[in-house]
């Protein structure tokens, strides 16, 4: 006989990842130590405020404008800082150039290190430890898992993203754009195109809500006591080999902050 989901009251609980996440956020709230407010306007930071949008008019104007592009390629950072694009994870930014003769692609093989300011929060795939290992071993397979296929002669050269250093591909510009303007250019550049892997759907920044909660939250908490972004991704790497295999992306980054608090008498 089946069985109601309502004779399961669990069954209709949260996952534990989105309970943990809660229950921190709680937690500080009732110390007064975070502004919830605070919370949902970081969320909307990343959701609509930052992201490849950004990176796509540094593309766009690479590609109309000979002395830009020149620039980026001779100090990235300073160029895209200069247009407004800097902050967490934005530091240190390369830029690399796809030309018929090579093709780059990016992948962080450590955890997912990324430049947030021009390409937003990254893709599940990127922080997959699949990708992070292929990316390396075997990148021509990967691409064409992408459906980016290259003539034999392209070379494809990988960079390691890490907490030093972070890059931005340029793709090669599309023929038949000569008479588009910047504006015009600027929707044709995609997030993956900007990573080395290709054009990609239409996705949403956080899969789900505890996601953005994860983030917001450490970062939220990180202002009490002047820890970085970077600070929290080295929590992450101390995380115990069994955990660390174990959790997903995000739930690290629970873990993380719980050790973070606790190291700093916060809770």
């Amino acid at each position: 006989m089946p069985h109601d989901h309502h004779d399961h009251p669990h069954a209709l609980l949260p996952p534990d990842p989105a309970l943990r996440v809660k229950a921190l956020e709680t937690l500080l709230v009732r110390k007064g130590l975070i502004d919830p407010a605070a919370l949902d306007a970081i969320i909307d930071t990343y959701e609509n405020k930052i992201g490849p949008r950004n990176g796509a008019r540094v593309v766009a104007r690479a590609w109309s404008d000979p002395g830009f592009r020149i620039a980026l390629l001779e100090d990235a950072t300073a160029v895209v800082s200069g247009l407004g694009y800097y902050g967490r994870q934005g530091e240190h930014l390369i830029a690399v150039e796809n030309t018929a003769e090579v093709h780059n692609m990016v992948v962080c093989t450590l955890c997912s290190c990324y430049p947030w300011p021009v390409l937003g929060i990254p893709p599940a795939w990127y922080k997959s430890d699949a990708y992070r290992a292929r990316a390396v071993r075997e990148p021509r397979k990967v691409l064409t898992d992408f459906g980016v296929s290259l003539p034999e002669q392209t070379a494809v050269r990988v960079w390691d993203s890490t907490a030093e250093v972070r890059y931005l591909v340029i793709p090669e510009r599309p023929e038949g754009t000569e008479d588009m303007d910047e504006e015009g250019l600027v929707t044709l550049v995609t997030r993956d195109s900007m990573i080395g892997t290709g054009p990609e759907p239409e996705a949403e920044v956080f899969h789900d809500d505890w996601h953005a909660r994860a983030l917001a939250v450490t970062l939220a908490a990180g202002a009490l006591k002047q820890w970085t972004i970077d600070t929290s991704r080295r929590a992450r790497e101390c995380l115990s080999p069994v955990d660390y295999a174990r959790f997903s992306y995000y739930e690290k980054w629970i873990s993380a902050l719980a050790d973070l608090l606790v190291e700093h008498d916060l809770v």
